[in-house]
Order: C-alpha cells, then sequence, then structure tokens
C-alpha cells in the first residue's frame, strides 16, 4: 500500500511539472525565439538574420548603406545572409519563406514598398522577428524602423541655398512616397532658411535604380539652370552631368566624395548598424518588443558625411554645424509653423508644429518647390 501511494504521488509530480513545464513564459519555438517577461529572447548563437533588398550591392547608396549594418553584425559573431533586386510587391513573400527555410529568424526588410507583404508574411510565422524599413504597420513580431533623416536634408538645404547663383536647384527624386515628401520639404526649408530667391526643382524618376534614367534627369536639371543638383536616388548617375559641367552636387545615404570628387559637397548619410545592434542585443537579453523605432541626428543613426570645404560655400561649414546643434537640443524645430504649400494654402499655422505621426504621411510639397506632386 506504501509502494502504491509513493508511485501516485510520483505520477502526479510528473504530471504536474508538465504542466508547468507547458505554460512556461520562456517556451523556445522550433526558430529559437522565446518569450521572457521583458520581451522575446533569441541565444546570440541561434540568431541568423536575412536581409532583402530591392536594388544592388554596390550601389554607392541606399542598399550599401543597410549592407554596412549587416557587416556591423557579422563583426558582432551573428549569421546572416542577404537577397538582393527583390522587386517591391508580393514577389517578397516567396524571398521571405526561403530565408525561413534556410533557418532564418530575424527577416530585415529594407524598403517601403515591401511593408504589406512582410505584415501579411509575419501574421503567418509568429515565431520570426521582423524588421521593416520605412514603414508604420507593426504586430507583436513585427517591428518598424526608420530614421529622421529629414533632419540631414535640411543641413544639405542649407549648403545648397548658400551656393547656388542661378538660384536654381535640382533635386532628382525616386519615389513619390512619404518619405521622399519630407526630406524634399525639409530640404527646402533648409535652403529657404538661408536664401528666400531660391527654388527648388523635383523631377521624379520613379526608381530607386536606374542609372541610366537617373542621369537622364540629372541632365535634365543641369540644362534647365540648376546649379547645385541634389539626388534622392539609390546610385550616384544623377550627379554625373552636374560633375561633368564643374556644378555643385550633394549625394544620398552614404558618403560619395569618391565617385564625384570635383563637385561634390556632402551627402546626408544613414549608420543603420545603430539600429541593427541594438535589436540583436534586445534579442540576445530577451528584452526586445516591437516598436516604431525612429531618432534622429542624436543618435547617430543618421548624419552628414564630411562637408568638402574645398567645394562648399564660404561659412557653409559653420552654418551646418550650428543648426545641427540647434536641432540636437530642439531649440530648431525644422516644420514649425507658418508653412505653406506649392499652392500657397496655408497647411502649417503660426505656433503649429508637424509631429511624426503626421510626417510618417506627408504627401504634399511647401511653397518654394517646383515639380508635380504625384501622390
Amino acid at each position: 500500500m506504501k509502494k502504491k501511494k509513493i508511485l501516485i504521488f510520483l505520477l502526479a509530480l510528473v504530471v504536474i511539472t508538465g504542466l508547468f513545464a507547458g505554460c512556461s513564459s520562456s517556451d523556445t519555438s522550433s526558430t529559437g525565439v522565446s518569450t521572457t517577461s521583458e520581451g522575446k529572447k533569441i541565444d546570440k548563437d541561434k540568431i541568423k538574420v536575412g536581409f532583402i533588398y530591392d536594388g544592388s550591392l554596390g550601389d554607392g547608396g541606399w542598399v550599401d548603406a543597410h549592407n554596412d549594418g549587416r557587416l556591423a553584425l557579422n563583426k558582432m559573431g551573428i549569421k546572416t545572409i542577404y537577397k538582393e533586386n527583390v522587386p517591391e510587391s508580393q514577389k517578397v513573400e516567396p524571398v521571405i519563406e526561403d530565408m525561413i527555410s534556410q533557418g532564418c529568424n530575424v527577416i530585415v526588410a529594407a524598403s517601403f514598398g515591401y511593408m504589406d507583404y512582410v505584415y501579411t508574411e509575419a501574421q503567418k510565422h509568429k515565431d520570426v522577428i521582423f524588421l521593416h524599413n520605412a514603414g508604420y504597420k507593426t504586430a507583436d513580431n513585427m517591428g518598424a524602423y526608420f530614421a529622421k533623416y529629414y533632419q540631414s536634408t535640411y543641413l544639405t538645404g542649407i549648403l545648397a541655398g548658400m551656393k547656388t547663383k542661378t538660384n536654381k536647384i535640382g533635386v532628382v527624386a525616386s519615389m513619390p512616397i512619404p518619405e521622399l515628401y519630407r526630406q524634399i520639404d525639409a530640404f527646402a526649408l533648409g535652403v529657404q532658411s538661408v536664401n528666400k530667391n531660391a527654388v527648388v526643382n523635383v523631377k521624379w524618376t520613379h526608381t530607386w535604380y536606374d542609372p541610366a534614367k537617373e542621369k537622364e534627369a540629372g541632365k535634365a536639371l543641369v540644362d534647365q539652370g540648376n546649379d547645385v543638383i541634389s539626388e534622392e536616388q539609390n546610385t550616384t548617375s544623377a550627379l554625373d552631368p552636374a560633375e561633368e559641367k564643374g556644378l555643385a552636387g550633394i549625394g544620398f545615404d552614404r558618403d560619395k566624395k569618391n565617385e564625384d570628387p570635383k563637385m561634390y559637397m556632402t551627402a546626408p548619410v544613414y549608420h543603420w548598424d545603430v539600429y541593427y545592434k541594438q535589436q540583436i542585443n534586445d534579442l540576445i537579453a530577451g528584452k526586445w518588443k516591437s516598436e516604431k523605432w525612429l531618432k534622429g541626428l542624436e543618435s547617430g543613426v543618421n548624419d552628414l558625411a564630411p562637408i568638402r570645404e574645398e567645394s562648399a560655400p564660404a561659412g557653409g561649414k559653420e552654418a551646418v554645424e550650428k543648426a545641427k546643434a540647434d536641432i540636437i537640443s530642439g531649440k530648431l524645430k525644422i516644420f514649425a509653423g507658418p508653412i505653406k504649400d506649392q499652392k500657397g494654402e496655408l497647411k502649417v499655422k503660426e505656433g503649429q508644429i508637424l509631429d511624426d505621426n503626421y510626417l510618417e504621411k506627408i504627401d504634399w510639397f511647401v511653397q518654394g518647390i517646383n515639380g508635380a506632386n504625384e501622390k
């Protein structure tokens, strides 16, 4: 009888232990993702990150900037893979599925146009972490991230406004999405802060990566008398016509002094390693949570490449440094009213400031910009 009671007790203990184990908040899924009291966790040696790019490595801009962040993870000992030239369409979904089948438990989709498809995949794979760039949709296992890059384009606008002699400044722009509207708007506001007579002329290419089309757009702007050219493209091709004419230019995403050495002044740049390393460290520590991550100059995730004083306007570097300090301190609010749109309609009243939620979906140009609003 005594042995029977002991046996029953041991069996009950096994059942109770199993129940507690099944209810544990730190259960590990087949992908290695577990949940702690503070967030999601993956052991460092189990992390594998798949990066998805809309363009090619070696573009000198957007893709290379993100790939710099990927390489920074490699230096941390994190396993990564990547796929280039993935269209911003439903075609990204099988790429994600393939990466997951290869053992990726973190997916980085590094372009705005992937947003809806990444969100769909995040619903299907709850045990995979998704990080989407430039968008706004999130889920329990999907975060959105971006930088206040418009702060950097405002600073380049100061240089452009001080440099121009024709008071015509050209911008070769890729896709008519909120990211581009706020960056070009901030650029124009930077121009206007030092030169009320200058106008900004925008030419859309409707592509992130097409060197021939980018160069054609840059040439058209040069032919129209724009003597400073800025570009928001994946390559430097838009600046080539200005380089050939000895005109000033401003890059995009990465330092491009080697591509266009004569006319290049600077470029607003990304340092995506700031974000990627933080996310991975949070996962390792069991503290990862979905969020809309948005930081600016104060964090170092965006900045300016070193200003090339040989081609920059006199006093330009000092003016930029002061404005940068004022932005970081909060003294300078870039989107503070009054601000009118292209048609002269008051969009931001005196005393108002556009917040990040509004800027996330902005779809209009400020007064002083010439170019079709192709929202």
